[in-house]
């Protein structure tokens, strides 16, 4: 069963909550506002705020989810933040090796932090390892994660807010690229979209187009379900291709 909106995963799995920003992706960003709502709810979890929290009882879940799923890991926070211990990120993989069932998906904008991580240690085969470019400066990323044997690699360009010019995507399987959403959402181009998505062609890579957001191909803002998710007329969000 579906438990997240995110059209590219099934299930959200958040033993750590809370982050900091890190680069110009994360100027509106929605963990921090639902992490606020939550938090004003009343909600446990979420008492701290924004602030990075690590929940050891939430560590167990993925063990009650008998089917196969695609698990986004933190999708309310960043797995690789600098406040979380080496050893808390070794109890989150304990429980990843223990549910090969799952793919999980682990998206983080602290590529060297990942890199260093793993310099220790061995990649399950059922972890996909992602990271964010949404920028031009952020494109160094790539590099890290390339060096890296995940089963799948993956970068996702969301929100994208400038053209990425020309990107090496030797060693990485999947892109996914999507606009950014809120009343403070920056316009995204239909160019650069387009540019990512002839590399993509080029270089056998699965491409996954999310969504245009509050800005449509058309440069006008609205709300981004009337902006839908249409690149040149039709959907096209295409999976990695597994071994």
């Amino acid at each position: 069963m579906k438990t997240t909106k995110i059209e590219w995963t099934d299930k959200t799995w958040n033993p750590i909550t809370g982050c900091t920003k890190k680069s110009t992706g994360c100027l509106h960003c929605y963990a921090e506002v639902m992490s606020r709502r939550l938090k004003a709810m009343g909600q446990e979890k979420y008492i701290n705020g924004f602030t990075v929290t690590l929940h050891e009882k939430y560590l167990d879940e993925p063990l009650s989810w008998k089917s196969s799923h695609n698990i986004f890991v933190c999708s309310m926070s960043d797995l690789f933040h600098e406040k979380v211990p080496f050893e808390f990120i070794d109890k989150v993989f304990a429980i990843i090796k223990k549910t090969p069932q799952h793919r999980y998906q682990i998206l983080t904008k602290r590529a060297e932090r990942m890199a260093e991580y793993f310099a220790t240690r061995d990649i399950p085969l059922n972890v996909w390892l992602g990271v964010t470019v949404e920028a031009k400066d952020s494109r160094f990323r790539i590099d890290y994660l390339r060096k890296l044997q995940a089963m799948v690699k993956f970068l996702s360009c969301e929100p994208l807010l400038e053209d990425l010019d020309e990107l090496n995507l030797k060693g990485i399987d999947w892109v996914i690229v999507g606009g950014e959403s809120g009343p403070q959402a920056r316009p995204m181009q239909e160019s650069w979209v387009l540019n990512i998505r002839r590399q993509v062609e080029e270089q056998d890579v699965r491409f996954f187009f999310k969504q245009w957001g509050t800005w449509g191909a058309d440069g006008i803002k609205r709300n981004k379900h009337a902006n839908g998710k249409l690149l040149n007329g039709e959907i096209i969000q295409e999976m990695p291709k597994l071994p």
